[in-house]
């Protein structure tokens, strides 16, 4: 089994890549079961993921459990060599349960309580969904826990994806714990949520609600905290379930499907009680940046894992469902991007799903094995892709080193994104920007935690880290001080872990690491407020030209100025600085140039760092792991690199390289 991924004896580790998609026969009639195992190993499938959401046919009635249909199903899959990464069923509750047990709905902040009929429906704090969806797990657990077809068990499905938060009056009673949890006393709170303003001072834990609808801006730091809450809640979710697996099946690796940059949840969080990190992402074949975010969501997940390979466990063969138009992804576009994922660290690649549905809300969601059947470029596509991952076989277990880190920190998302600020902001898109330039000069990039540690990278970017603590602080101060290269963007360093803000300068311990203070934030206006197009900032020395997102009156104390602003209130001040401090250096960009090459460039420089290609290649990415270089084309165009011939969204796979 895969279990390698949680760290396993040797002997159990399955020597394949994972290659499959999820698996849904309860959809089907069980004549059509061979010829989805046969149609499985013609396309090379490994791994399938097998009732995600087949709880109201595992138990159509209270308390009375039919099995005989999956213990038939598995029985097949492991006949036909095919390993099962079984789900425990419990992201979609019954009719009949909501029926009976209305309580477990979910409620929104404006009090609407959600309804049963699509999926989901229910509250991660509700006492009677998690005791039914304990029951059900271990009546799972107990009868496949030695089901010789058992590769891994995977809890729920993509929690919190469609309820984000819940408002109900039972999630209110469990946020009051955990503040009481996390603040000891009401007077801790009071200090921390700053309720000495617009009278709101709580006498007692009771008092608390959920920053539920109210007239105007609620509490940002009670915003915050039910943020965190939040996301706690559906870790409790993960937990209850991953504790009877581990009882029952302690040698099977267990697992649930993240959602990449998804910000309602706080996968720092979370990926420490996963056995082996998986990830379920969509690319829009529309979008110029897909390739990108999708490479940068590929290094968030093997980060959250510290490293270790993880598995894509969902994506798209072509087109999805959900979006207003779903755009088909062209010939080769699958392969390139599967193979992505294997480069930047996947032991697996899978698919939703197996089979397209002929009914419901996922019908025309594209599939392994398409509406056409087996005679279709999707199929013939399925099976070459099959057949290439069988050849990197060797790579499985194999890890990427990386020597520059990106901080990505969720209460930053969080507080960055609230109302009431100096102007709204998108935290991805800040980070996405440095992101691209690495990606584009094939640099590794991992991700870390404000507080993670950083001593193996010679670079650090910190893009809007909004958000630091005073540990926070001193974990980056100490990294400049032995001789590391921190960059940090606007909007770095502005609050602490309570949303108060760092007086004096912003920046708090930090202000002598980067040699400046910054006096005031300067945003230009929107088109909509002025009556006219953006203002743009221009700029001098590094970076030259024009920025239009954001600007700040920068004091250098100790700092270099490399570059200044030119024109209005903020002609001649610095945009761009560089300091000495202790044997490392600290830049700091005060906004969003238009042209950041030149600053990754400088400070790219002398540092050590080196990329998979000399040289970037427009459209084409470039990623080492283990013995290979994969050489991927994102264009519609063919290309030469590393004196390789791509096609137009093609791919090389060169050992050695």
């Amino acid at each position: 089994m895969l279990v390698a991924l949680g760290g396993a004896d040797e002997e159990d580790v399955m020597d394949r890549l994972w290659y499959g998609g999820d698996y849904n026969p309860e959809q089907w009639p069980s004549p059509v079961w061979d010829e989805d195992v046969r149609l499985m190993q013609r396309a090379g499938v490994t791994v399938a993921t097998v009732g995600v959401f087949s709880w109201a046919k595992l138990e159509p009635a209270d308390g009375r459990f039919e099995f005989d249909w999956l213990d038939d199903v598995l029985d097949r899959l492991h006949a036909g060599g095919i390993r099962v990464d079984l789900a425990t069923a419990t992201a979609s509750p019954p009719p009949w349960l909501v029926l009976a047990h209305p309580d477990v709905l979910p409620v929104t902040e404006d009090g609407v309580r959600l309804s049963v009929g699509s999926r989901q429906h229910y509250n991660p704090s509700s006492a009677t969904y998690r005791r039914y969806a304990d029951r059900l797990v271990r009546a799972i657990a107990e009868r496949y826990g030695e089901h010789p077809a058992l590769e891994a068990w995977h809890v729920n499905n993509e929690l919190g994806c469609h309820v984000h938060r819940d408002y109900s009056d039972e999630s209110a009673a469990a946020f009051r714990r955990w503040l009481e949890a996390r603040y000891g006393g009401v007077e801790a709170l009071n200090e921390a949520w700053g309720t000495a303003f617009w009278s709101q001072a709580y006498g007692s834990f009771d008092e608390v609600m959920p920053p539920r609808a109210a007239p105007t801006f609620r509490n940002p730091t009670q915003l915050l905290d039910f943020d965190r809450f939040s996301s706690d809640a559906w870790l409790e979710v993960y937990r209850a379930e991953a504790r009877i697996l581990r009882e029952l099946t302690p040698d099977v690796p267990v697992t649930t499907n993240f959602m990449g940059f998804f910000k309602p949840i706080d996968y720092w969080s979370h990926a420490p009680e996963l056995d082996f990190v998986s990830d379920d992402h969509y690319v829009d074949p529309a979008d110029p940046a897909a390739a990108v975010f999708a490479a940068m969501t590929r290094d968030l997940m093997r980060s959250l894992g510290s490293g270790r390979p993880w598995i894509l466990m969902e994506q798209s063969t072509s087109a999805v469902n959900w979006r207003p138009r779903n755009a088909a992804k062209p010939p080769g576009m699958h392969r390139v991007l599967s193979l992505q994922a294997v480069a930047r660290g996947a032991d697996g690649v899978m698919q939703f799903q197996w089979r397209q549905s002929a009914a419901g809300a996922e019908k025309f969601h594209s599939a392994m094995l398409p509406h056409a059947g087996e005679d279709s470029r999707i199929f013939r596509e399925t099976a070459a892709l099959g057949e290439e991952l069988a050849t990197l076989a060797d790579l499985v277990g194999t890890r990427l080193t990386a020597k520059v880190a990106v901080l990505f920190d969720w209460d930053s998302w969080w507080a960055l994104e609230q109302p009431a600020t100096p102007a709204q902001l998108s935290y991805l898109a800040i980070v996405l920007r440095w992101y691209r330039e690495l990606w584009r000069r094939h640099v590794l990039v991992d991700f870390s935690r404000p507080d993670g540690d950083l001593s193996g990278y010679a670079v650090v970017i910190a893009p809007a880290t909004q958000v630091l603590s005073a540990g926070a602080q001193e974990n980056l101060a100490g990294f400049v001080r032995n001789g590391g290269h921190l960059v940090a963007s606007y909007q770095t360093g502005v609050l602490d872990e309570r949303l108060h803000v760092l007086l004096g300068g912003y920046l708090g311990a930090l202000r002598e690491t980067f040699g400046i203070r910054i006096e005031e934030f300067t945003p230009p206006a929107e088109p909509s407020m002025s009556g006219g197009p953006v203002p743009a900032l221009a700029i001098e020395g590094l970076a030259a030209g024009r920025a239009s997102e954001w600007g700040e009156i920068v004091r250098t104390d100790t700092a270099e100025a490399l570059a200044t602003f030119s024109g209005g209130m903020l002609d001649g001040l610095p945009a761009i600085t560089r300091n000495r401090a202790g044997d490392g250096t600290a830049w700091y960009v005060a906004t969003a140039p238009d042209d950041l090459r030149t600053v990754v460039d400088a400070v790219l420089e002398g540092t050590g760092v080196e990329a998979a290609l000399p040289h970037p290649v427009d459209g084409v990415e470039a990623v080492r792991r283990g013995d290979r270089l994969f050489l991927l084309n994102h264009t519609d165009r063919p290309v030469e690199a590393a004196g390789h011939r791509l096609d137009a969204h093609g791919a090389a796979v060169v050992t050695g390289g």
